[in-house]
């Protein structure tokens, strides 16, 4: 598994520390990926051999990242706007454990089959961690699959694109703000 972003305690490293320390204590084959830089970089290396931490990555390096990972972790503390690693994990076909935030679960990973989330405290995340575990690789690829299938049909820069105009437009004008428009295909 694997989590990238700023290595600071809002983006939930803690919750991550705790919970990862947890489960590798009990599943000594997982193993933790680590992208980004930070204060909690350090304490990762305190984890021991099955945490890796790459530090700051390069697009073209991120992109192998997400690729070697079976399922991406976003443990965040806060709720996120459009969190754009759950959406690059996804495009690259992984599975995502996150927390149930509402501005998570209701723009992103809107269906049980993107992934898992918790609640953000340590005893359900080390549940949903466990779940992705049991599930294991041939279901994690299921559940990536249907990420990718999904953000290539709701994330494309078109789609994006014209959904910022919509809103911008429905801001002016609430003809705008009715959906779908006759334009829309």
């Amino acid at each position: 598994m694997g989590v990238a972003g700023r290595l600071v305690r809002d983006k939930g490293h803690p919750l991550l520390y705790e919970a990862f320390s947890s489960i590798v204590s009990r599943y000594p084959g997982v193993f933790l990926l680590v992208a980004g830089s930070g204060p909690w970089r350090r304490r990762y290396a305190e984890l021991g051999p099955n945490v890796k931490v790459l530090g700051a990555l390069e697009p073209l390096e991120l992109s192998k990242f997400y690729n070697a990972l079976d399922v991406f972790v976003n443990p965040t503390l806060r709720p996120q706007g459009l969190d754009l690693t759950l959406i690059e994990a996804m495009q690259s076909g992984k599975p995502v454990l996150t927390p149930n935030y509402p501005s998570i679960v209701g723009t992103v990973v809107v269906d049980e089959e993107f992934g898992y989330t918790f609640s953000p405290n340590v005893k359900s995340f080390v549940e949903a961690l466990e779940s992705a575990i049991r599930d294991g690789p041939n279901v994690l690829k299921r559940k990536g699959l249907a990420c990718k299938k999904y953000v290539v049909s709701m994330f494309t820069a078109t789609k994006m694109a014209s959904a910022y105009e919509r809103f911008f437009l429905c801001m002016k004008n609430t003809k705008y703000c009715q959906y779908p428009l006759p334009t829309d295909c």
